[in-house]
């Protein structure tokens, strides 16, 4: 059996279809999940036998690394591009790795370049998805895609992007499994945007998410950067990484992080790096249990309330001007 392991955020749905048209699979499992389920590969590292094979994309490594210690233990073949913090990439026959974890790339644009730009406009998606517009519109000026197909681009990475954002599938307009056979039967997301009923969905879901966002007020402004506070509610979730995204490039020489209220007595938190010097995310993040993510982007699963002072400290200290 062969298994495809994929972020149910834009990139990780715009990797695996650009692959899966140039490398069709009769018979493939999806594993996947909302935005924040990174591990992933614990879902199936008990089952998978030296007969089985994976395809893992835009999952971070790290937050891997004894599931697919255990996988290639077993024989299992994997195939594995990502542009997350890696950690230590194991060294093994069985395991062939693209992982870049510039701030400047993402999945998408990683299989793109393996693919020799085969399926280029659904890697334009995929950066617009994870709020690498430079690298998107740089894509998208190399095909000589016109400004009116650009702005659908965007548009749809980033409501694909937006949907993957929730506690659980159940806080999600579409399962993000949902969402990618919804777009497998497209070569083209030009096509998919003028057929789809899901367009409409994620449309209206969006803006009425957007509504509530946009009037909440600044929960703390200094000289590194601007933090937001969410309550718990499901559109809370929904809404976290665009909602980042748009802070960000609103004020591209700040920081940014959002913490939304998980009832739990934790936070769920998504930081930006500044757009002017994008470093930085992922290290404040790991500094907190169950952190992660890349230079530019990153975020916190569960922060304890207890740390929230803490977090705002290193936060300021992390993106010092």
């Amino acid at each position: 059996m062969h298994y495809d392991i994929f972020n149910g955020d834009a990139d990780g749905i715009c990797a695996l279809h650009q692959l899966r048209l140039a490398e069709p699979k009769k018979l493939s499992t999806l594993v996947t999940g909302v935005k924040r389920d990174v591990k992933l590969l614990s879902h199936i590292s008990e089952s998978v036998t030296a007969a089985d094979s994976l395809t893992v994309l835009d999952v971070s490594m790290d937050s891997n690394k004894d599931a697919i210690a255990q996988i290639l233990n077993k024989g299992v073949a994997v195939f594995y591009a990502d542009h997350h913090f890696a950690g230590e990439i194991p060294k093994s026959g069985l395991l062939e790795a693209h992982i870049d974890p510039s701030a400047d790339t993402c999945t998408s644009l990683i299989i793109d370049s393996l693919l020799g730009g085969r399926y280029k406009p659904w890697a334009v998606v995929g950066a617009f998805g994870d709020n690498l517009h430079d690298a998107a519109l740089e894509a998208a000026g190399s095909i000589k895609l016109k400004d009116t197909d650009i702005k659908a681009l965007r548009e749809l990475g980033e409501l694909l992007n937006y949907n993957g954002y929730g506690a659980q599938v159940s806080d999600l307009h579409c399962a993000p499994q949902s969402l990618y056979e919804a777009i497998r039967p497209f070569e083209s997301p030009i096509d998919f945007i003028g057929s789809s009923s899901v367009m409409e969905k994620l449309r209206l879901g969006f803006k009425s998410d957007m509504h509530n966002a946009r009037a909440q007020k600044t929960y703390l402004a200094n000289a590194s950067g601007r933090v937001f506070m969410f309550p718990p509610e499901p559109w809370s979730r929904r809404v976290a990484g665009v909602f980042s995204n748009e802070k960000a490039r609103e004020r591209p020489e700040l920081a940014h992080a959002l913490l939304v209220d998980n009832d739990d007595g934790t936070y769920l938190v998504s930081v930006r790096a500044p757009l002017e010097r994008k470093a930085g995310a992922d290290r404040l993040c790991r500094a907190f249990p169950t952190g992660g993510g890349r230079a530019a982007a990153a975020g916190v699963n569960f922060l304890s309330a207890a740390r929230l002072a803490e977090f705002v400290e290193k936060f300021t200290e992390t993106f010092s001007p």
